[in-house]
C-alpha cells in the first residue's frame, strides 16, 4: 500500500481520500480550515464539506503541509484552481523528485490562462522536473464517497506515472483508465463547468429537454475546438473527461456549477448566489479565462461568450438564447473535425 498525501479537504478531496483509504492506503489529508481537521479528528467526519460520511481511521487530517507530505509517495492536489499556484509554492520545500504529483483540480488560471498541471510544473521546475498526472472524469464527490461505481481517467505524458495512479487508485468502486492526452483531459474537465452553468440556466428557466440536448452537443463542439487548438486530440472529447464529465455536470443536481446556473435562470444575480456558497463553483472563473483564451487562439465559442455576458449581468438569459438561435446558419461539423 502507498503513502498518499491529499492536499485539499473540500468535498472532492475528502471523497478521494475516503476512496483511497478504503483501498488500504495510508492517507494524510491536508485541510486549510482548522475546523475541518477538528471535525475529522473528533468525529471522523468532514462536517463542513462532506457531511454524513464516516471516514476510515487510516485518514490522518492535518493543517501542516510538512507533516502531510512527509515521506509521501504521491501528492494528490485537490485545491480550488485560484489557489493552485500559492499552495504549490507552499508545498515546494517538502516535495521530492521521486514523489508523484497528481492534480485533480478542474479549472483554467484567469491570469495566465494556464491549466493546473502547467501551474504545478512551473512552480516545481524551480527545484526539479516533476512527474505529473492529471485525474479527471465524471464524478460527484458525494457519490464517490458513498461507494457508487465511478470511472475516471489518469492522464500523463509519462506512461509509467499514469499506470501507477491507475493501479493504486483503482478499487472496488473506482475504475481508472489511462491517457497521454493531458491537454485534452484537463481542458475537457475545466470547460465543461462553463457549459454546466448554461445547463443550469436552461433548467432555471424551466425549458425542456430539446434545448438541453442541443446545449450539451454544441457545448461539446466548443470544448473540442478549444482543446484541438491547444494541441489536444479531439477523440479525447468522446471519452470520460469529455462527453462523460460534460453530461454528468450538465444533468446532475449535485453539480455546483449547474446549481449556480439554475439560480441565475430563476432571476437571481451572480454575486448574490456566490455570497451563499461555501465551496467554489469553478465554472465562473473558468468562463472568463476560457473566453480570453479562445480570443487569443481565434476559436469561436458562442455559448461560452454568452455565459460570460450573463455572469456579468450584461444580458438576460432569454436574450442570450435568442442571440444564439439567431446566429448565421452553418454546417454542423467544422471542416475535418468530428465535432
Amino acid at each position: 500500500m502507498a503513502k498518499i498525501a491529499v492536499i485539499g479537504a473540500g468535498s472532492w478531496g475528502t471523497a478521494l481520500a475516503h476512496a483511497l483509504a478504503n483501498t488500504g492506503h495510508d492517507v494524510r489529508l491536508w485541510a486549510y480550515e482548522t475546523e475541518v481537521v477538528v471535525s475529522i479528528r473528533e468525529r471522523r467526519k468532514n462536517d463542513v464539506f462532506l457531511p454524513g460520511i464516516v471516514l476510515p481511521d487510516n485518514i490522518t487530517p492535518s493543517n501542516d503541509l510538512s507533516f502531510a507530505l512527509d515521506h509521501a509517495e504521491c501528492a494528490l492536489t485537490v485545491m480550488p484552481s485560484h489557489v493552485c499556484r500559492s499552495i504549490s509554492e507552499r508545498m515546494l520545500p517538502y516535495l521530492t523528485p521521486d514523489m508523484l504529483l497528481v492534480s485533480a483540480t478542474k479549472g483554467i488560471d484567469v491570469e495566465r490562462h494556464m491549466r493546473m498541471s502547467q501551474i504545478i510544473q512551473s512552480v516545481v521546475n524551480k527545484k526539479f522536473s516533476p512527474h505529473i498526472v492529471v485525474l479527471s472524469g465524471p464524478s460527484f464527490a458525494k457519490e464517490v464517497a458513498g461507494g457508487d461505481p465511478t470511472a475516471l481517467v489518469a492522464a500523463s505524458e509519462d506512461a509509467n506515472s499514469a499506470r501507477w495512479v491507475q493501479e493504486k487508485f483503482s478499487g472496488k468502486t473506482l475504475r481508472l483508465y489511462t491517457s497521454d492526452d493531458v491537454i485534452g483531459v484537463e481542458t475537457g474537465g475545466a470547460v465543461k463547468n462553463v457549459i454546466a452553468i448554461a445547463a443550469g440556466i436552461i433548467k432555471g428557466l424551466e425549458l425542456g429537454h430539446n434545448p438541453m440536448a442541443a446545449l450539451i452537443t454544441r457545448g461539446l463542439a466548443e470544448i473540442a475546438r478549444l482543446a484541438a487548438a491547444l494541441g489536444a486530440r479531439r477523440e479525447t472529447m468522446a471519452g470520460l473527461a469529455g462527453i462523460g464529465d460534460l453530461v454528468l455536470t450538465c444533468t446532475g443536481a449535485l453539480s455546483r456549477n449547474r446549481s449556480v446556473g439554475v439560480e441565475i435562470g430563476k432571476g437571481r444575480k451572480t454575486a448574490e448566489i456566490l455570497a451563499e456558497m461555501r465551496e467554489v463553483a469553478e465554472g465562473i472563473k473558468t468562463t472568463y479565462a476560457t473566453v480570453e483564451l479562445a480570443m487569443e487562439l481565434g476559436v469561436e465559442m458562442p455559448i461560452t461568450e454568452q455565459v460570460r455576458r450573463i455572469l456579468n449581468d450584461e444580458i438576460q438569459p432569454r436574450d442570450a438564447i435568442r442571440e444564439l438561435m439567431d446566429r448565421s446558419l452553418k454546417n454542423e461539423y467544422d471542416k475535418g473535425s468530428k465535432f
